[in-house]
């Protein structure tokens, strides 16, 4: 069973940064793909960031240039540095990712409980 913690929302002000974390842990094989959505009260869930084992990196465009998706493949765990946040920011942000078992061959996807992130205006 794998799953994924995410770590590091919280409140700031509009200007500021902040760095989520999300691990994985488990009998993990490999991890293709790791990513960040998020979502708005009221909306439906969108992606923001994504990450492939070798580096690809993939921005929304309400993001790009503010935020940075990076990935540690030997901790397994993948980080999104956030910059200039604004208000339209403020979501709940779950940690995606794409694994590999060793129990199966099937790219099984899982997702993080999420973590609150909020900018005041």
């Amino acid at each position: 069973q794998v799953q994924l913690v995410e770590s590091g929302g919280g409140l700031v002000q509009s200007g500021e940064s902040l760095r989520l974390s999300c691990a994985a842990s488990g009998s993990i094989f490999s991890i293709d793909v790791m990513g960040w959505y998020r979502q708005a009260p009221g909306k439906q869930r969108e992606f923001v960031a994504h990450i492939t084992s070798g580096a690809s990196t993939d921005y929304a465009d309400s993001v790009l240039g503010r935020f940075t998706i990076s990935r540690d493949n030997a901790k397994n765990t993948v980080y999104l540095q956030m910059n200039s946040l604004k208000p339209e920011d403020t979501a709940v942000y779950y940690c995606n990712a794409a694994v590999r078992t060793y129990s199966r061959l099937v790219v099984t996807t899982i997702w993080g409980q999420g973590t609150q992130v909020t900018v005041a205006s």
